[in-house]
């Protein structure tokens, strides 16, 4: 291969394992158990002259924060807190939080503070989507990154000093309701939505817990009856999530970075007869089916068997010839070697697609 092309991308065959027996909890989830994002507006002080320099909505902010301490600002006076900034604050409330449990909590700088290393952040509420307040956040932080500047304008900066973390930094005020423990049915959600899958989930259930226990619903959802009593609830989720049950294989895919030039290529991809020309590079596709005949005693079944055969032609007299049972990984292979660039082998793949010559989605990203 060209070295000037030996970086630009990477085919990869990947191999999906054959179906093994699998927990629904690592597969699905529980409709109404889910996390809740929160967000604040708050400041962080005690910087070390990296906060805001002149910016309005942080001198007003401070104001607001004096008055709330009954500190009265002069009217036209101009504030120069250095040693300030404005930040968001994010958590995230997990499922059947209580009162009185912490969350961790980011900061990031939303102004022109450099760095928010060494600084604390006051008090602030941490609301839902709905406006309401669930947490309380306030602590020191902990920042990864550090910058530097000279007097002469020259800078170094390490990873994000914009950035921090609080752990432990929020104390949840109340909790959101959950449907988990109202009506007759849990639902299990699948977390990719195949209909084969939700089949067999409910067919796992139904061969543990009772016949008609499960229903599928559609290609994600699958309701189960359950008892009412919240504590007979949780014990009876904690026997059906680790219930094993084989999810069906994914669809046939191939998936292209353009970018980058990674292929990852799934097994149950398939390749029909054809031949393309690109450019100077010739690529082409043969099937000669054989047939497999048992032995006059034996039990077995007449099956046909795949043959194929791939060329790869670049036009300067290189050829790759393959064996019996090619597949789409020796097409890459082949195109590597011959050494053109990530956008030629995308081409080749969306021409073939294109032909019906591809068994399979081809998305590129």
């Amino acid at each position: 291969m060209n070295k000037q092309f030996k970086w630009l991308w990477l085919g990869v065959w990947f191999l999906t394992l054959s179906c093994q027996a699998t927990r629904i909890k690592d597969v699905a989830d529980v409709a109404g158990v889910r996390d809740n994002q929160l967000i604040g507006y708050g400041l962080v002080v005690g910087l070390a002259g990296t906060g805001e320099s002149g910016n309005d909505f942080v001198d007003q902010s401070f104001e607001s924060m004096l008055r709330n301490f009954g500190i009265q600002v002069p009217s036209g006076s101009r504030l120069r807190i250095r040693n300030t900034a404005a930040v968001a604050v994010q958590a995230t409330l997990p499922a059947f939080a209580k009162p009185g449990q912490r969350l961790d909590i980011t900061v990031s700088a939303i102004g022109q503070a450099k760095s928010l290393r060494g600084g604390s952040l006051l008090q602030t509420f941490l609301k839902g989507a709905d406006g309401k307040v669930y947490a309380l956040a306030q602590g020191s932080l902990v920042v990864g990154g550090f910058g530097a500047e000279g007097a002469d304008g020259s800078k170094i900066i390490a990873n994000t000093p914009t950035v921090g973390r609080i752990p432990n930094g929020a104390i949840v005020e109340q909790s959101i309701r959950s449907p988990f423990d109202q009506g007759d049915f849990i639902t299990f959600n699948l977390k990719q939505p195949d209909f084969t899958s939700a089949k067999r989930l409910a067919d796992a259930i139904n061969a543990m817990v009772g016949p008609r226990t499960a229903e599928p619903l559609d290609a994600s959802s699958v309701r189960v009856y359950a008892p009412r009593n919240p504590g007979q609830r949780v014990n009876y989720l904690a026997t059906l999530e680790n219930i094993e049950f084989n999810p069906a294989s994914e669809s046939a895919k191939i998936i292209v970075n353009s970018r980058t030039g990674t292929i990852v290529i799934g097994k149950d991809v398939r390749l029909l007869p054809a031949a393309i020309t690109h450019g100077g590079l010739t690529v082409k596709i043969s099937e000669n089916p054989q047939v497999s005949q048992p032995n006059a005693l034996g039990q077995g079944n007449t099956t046909v068997t795949p043959n194929s055969n791939i060329q790869v032609d670049k036009g300067d007299g290189r050829m790759f010839k393959f064996d019996a049972g090619a597949s789409l990984d020796d097409l890459v292979q082949a195109v590597n070697r011959v050494g053109v660039a990530p956008g030629d082998l995308v081409s080749i793949l969306e021409a073939l697609k294109q032909a019906g010559a591809i068994q399979g989605d081809l998305i590129v990203i």
